[in-house]
């Protein structure tokens, strides 16, 4: 039985989903199976990967499409490994990535989830910041605030996942922050000091989804906190609301498209390229052409 299961529901995944795949083949790691879970996807992305022919890589299709926190679920009843781990189909994990949380896991056994801190590329694979996050002891500290641990990045006990399970229907681009929400009181969480995943942001949308995302989290927020009682965590959810809407719809005039943290210096950019070089070597694919910017707040 593999040590780890890795998730990736796709819905449309166009052209990103190989780079996502051969990220995961090209893990320094390889006690895997990778879950790959159609969504009832009308375009031909899987014909993309058709030629990965790799034993760990399991390709479940049924033609319907029931969202990401149903198909999640049936990865978490389907897994057989000890771990649980998550993949988004246009993002690409580092190549250490599991190895680096497969060791966290196990040296910390208390621990229930380990998230990774993520960089931030674009359309066409250039690095364009980081994705805010917290120390691992605030992690939980203002749950007002949500949870700064990037869901494609999870990595967790298989007993964990199966405890809390996904919401369905789950919320709008925040089924990872409702079961954050409900299992934070009762669980441990960790993160990453470095970087393992690049997690892809769309610049046509990316201003869109976080405004839909915003509106979303305030309800299951207050749904969590008033029954409760919580009414200083419900007050400061709203305060925290209104602040980010407000600096939300500041950003296009500003030209920012979505809250991420400037990368200084070289040596990300160089861990990138290493990133890139390390997944097409030997796996026949020399198709990515990648420039490098350096843009964020």
């Amino acid at each position: 039985m593999p040590l780890i299961t890795v998730a990736m529901p796709i819905f449309n995944a166009g052209s990103y989903l190989r780079l996502a795949v051969l990220s995961i083949v090209r893990q320094t790691f390889a006690d895997w199976e990778l879950l790959i879970i159609d969504d009832g996807s009308t375009d031909n992305a899987l014909q993309d990967v058709a030629d990965i022919r790799d034993h760990r890589i399991r390709i479940l299709r049924d033609g319907e499409n029931k969202g990401l926190a149903a198909r999640l679920n049936e990865a978490i009843d389907l897994a057989r490994g000890r771990y649980f781990a998550r993949m988004d189909q246009d993002d690409v994990s580092y190549p250490e990535r599991f190895a680096r949380q497969i060791e966290t896991l196990e040296r910390d056994t208390e621990l229930d989830l380990v998230a990774a801190r993520a960089v931030t590329i674009d359309e066409d694979h250039r690095l364009t910041g980081i994705l805010p996050a917290s120390a691992e002891k605030e992690i939980s500290t203002k749950p007002w605030r949500g949870f700064y641990l990037p869901h494609p990045t999870w990595m967790g006990r298989i007993e964990w996942f199966r405890k809390y399970r996904y919401t369905e229907p789950g919320p709008y681009f925040c089924e990872d922050q409702e079961l954050l929400l409900r299992s934070y009181e009762e669980s441990r969480f960790g993160i990453t000091e470095e970087p393992f995943l690049a997690y892809r942001l769309r610049e046509k949308t990316a201003w869109r989804k976080l405004i839909k995302t915003r509106l979303t989290i305030l309800p299951v927020q207050l749904r969590h906190f008033l029954p409760k009682g919580q009414l200083f965590f419900a007050l400061m959810a709203v305060l925290t609301f209104i602040g980010r809407l407000a600096l939300d719809v500041l950003r296009p005039v500003l030209g920012i498209t979505y809250p991420i943290v400037r990368v200084r210096g070289e040596e990300a950019f160089q861990k990138w390229r290493n990133v890139l070089n390390h997944i097409q070597e030997d796996s026949g694919d020399k198709s990515i052409s990648v420039s490098f910017k350096n843009k964020g707040v």
